[in-house]
């Protein structure tokens, strides 16, 4: 039975976790080419109302692709985060028969997932939210460097899932020689 849930946690671990470490790595970018579709081409930022060649044209069909891509990756971040929910079940299951839920590797990687979690489901999620909201608005980004913290946050959550992950392979005190 040991094997059992330990093979589901690892499975659980690599299809919904996996999927949103990278589809939230790409959220930042995705979002900023939105956000740059969204400009006309030939925008006059200079304020003397000259425009430019191809002024008024906003780019739809770049900015339209732009921003389902972005909708896409957000989606992907917020399904897979409540499939991932069984990376965490199965791994208590995982851990109560192998009799190491008192083990400090496995009370650091708790915290660590927990710590992950908070930070994809308070900070990540609804400030894609909120970008989402600007691109569906049709505005451009009301404030300058907030894919750049998005990003932030998202490496945070990722490599909080990389400590985890080597915890989970080194398992310090390990009797299997690993």
């Amino acid at each position: 039975m040991t094997k059992f849930l330990l093979s589901v946690h690892v499975l659980a671990a690599i299809i919904a976790i996996g999927p949103v470490t990278v589809a939230a790595s790409m959220f930042p970018a995705a979002f900023r080419r939105a956000a740059a579709a969204l400009l006309p081409v030939g925008a006059d930022t200079s304020g003397t109302g000259a425009g430019g060649v191809g002024a008024g044209d906003t780019g739809a069909d770049t900015g339209a692709g732009a921003a389902a891509t972005v909708r896409v990756l957000h989606r992907i971040c917020r399904v897979y985060a409540v499939i991932g929910l069984a990376v965490p079940v199965f791994g208590f299951a995982t851990a109560s028969s192998l009799g190491v839920l008192g083990d400090t590797w496995l009370i650091v990687s708790i915290v660590l997932t927990l710590l992950a979690a908070v930070v994809l489901g308070a900070v990540v999620l609804p400030r894609q939210e909120a970008l989402l909201d600007q691109l569906d608005a049709g505005t451009p980004p009301t404030e300058r460097g907030a894919s750049a913290r998005l990003a932030m946050f998202t490496g945070v959550f990722n490599l909080l899932w990389a400590v985890v992950t080597v915890l989970m392979i080194v398992r310090p005190g390990s009797t299997t020689g690993a």
